[in-house]
């Protein structure tokens, strides 16, 4: 474990490479000794920090929802980070993709919380019963750390890779959809470049949320009415470069786009 002088240090480091744009080296490599917790410490320094200075937070992003990303990282369960009002991004406005690093998209089924969920004893009928719509949207990701050469810790420290997301304008009662079973299609400049199904995320994205909802409390933060959660993506994640168009089409929810310049 970290000293609190250590954590702060490498927030620091952290926050310094977002606003710059130059990555650092892995946090695990100069600290091997970093754990889980030190990472969450870390992600919750800077996010304090950007609301201390405005932002709001709207609310939380799921990762390493799949089978195969836990394996590759050698853990047994997702991570978390938190979505800022100032990290949405709009279908009808570019994203200047020279404001990230090594910028990523990724698919996602997202829930609009219509109630407060409960923490440690949170359930998936909780969660269903709290989702006032689901809606298309791109986690647009990103690292700090050079190259994407990310380890767990780095990766949550670094507020779980996230940078951006948009939603698309259709709202679908979870009542009027099977949430285990929306295909989804991504193209890049018309060309198909992934397709998945919202069942790769834990085998049900109503499962990562409400994995969430349990995991957020020992940090002492709850998944209030109003937020919008990020379960994890039913495809990999496709590079992203100036000029590129994406479009995610979701059987039974809609599209949601993304273009960069």
């Amino acid at each position: 474990m970290l000293s609190v002088a250590t954590r702060d240090e490498l927030a620091a480091d952290l926050a310094q490479a977002e606003r710059s744009r130059e990555p650092i080296a892995p946090l695990t490599a100069g600290h091997p000794d970093i754990d889980v917790i030190d990472a969450y410490e870390i992600q919750l320094i800077n996010i304090r920090q950007r609301v201390a200075e405005g932002a709001r937070v709207v609310g939380h992003k799921v990762g390493l929802s799949s089978l195969a990303m836990q394996q590759m990282m050698g853990v047994d369960e997702p991570d978390y980070g938190h979505l800022l009002d100032e990290m949405e991004v709009f279908e009808d406005t570019p994203v200047r993709a020279g404001r990230f690093l090594y910028p990523r998209v990724e698919v996602e089924v997202g829930f609009i919380l219509s109630e407060d969920l409960p923490g440690a004893s949170c359930t998936e009928d909780d969660v269903l019963a709290a989702t006032e719509a689901l809606v298309p949207s791109i986690e647009l990701i990103d690292t700090r750390i050079t190259d994407w050469k990310i380890a767990l810790c780095d990766t949550i420290a670094d507020n779980a890779s996230s940078a951006g997301f948009v939603l698309g304008k259709a709202r679908v009662s979870p009542r009027d959809v099977d949430v285990k079973a929306v295909d989804a299609v991504l193209t890049r400049n018309g060309e198909i470049v992934a397709e998945g199904r919202s069942d790769a995320v834990l085998g049900n994205p109503v499962t990562a949320v409400a994995w969430l909802a349990r995991k957020v409390e020992s940090f002492g933060v709850r998944l209030k009415k109003g937020d919008i959660v990020l379960p994890g993506s039913c495809t990999r994640a496709i590079d992203a470069h100036p000029g590129d168009e994406f479009v995610a089409d979701f059987k039974g929810l809609g599209s949601v786009r993304l273009s960069f310049e």
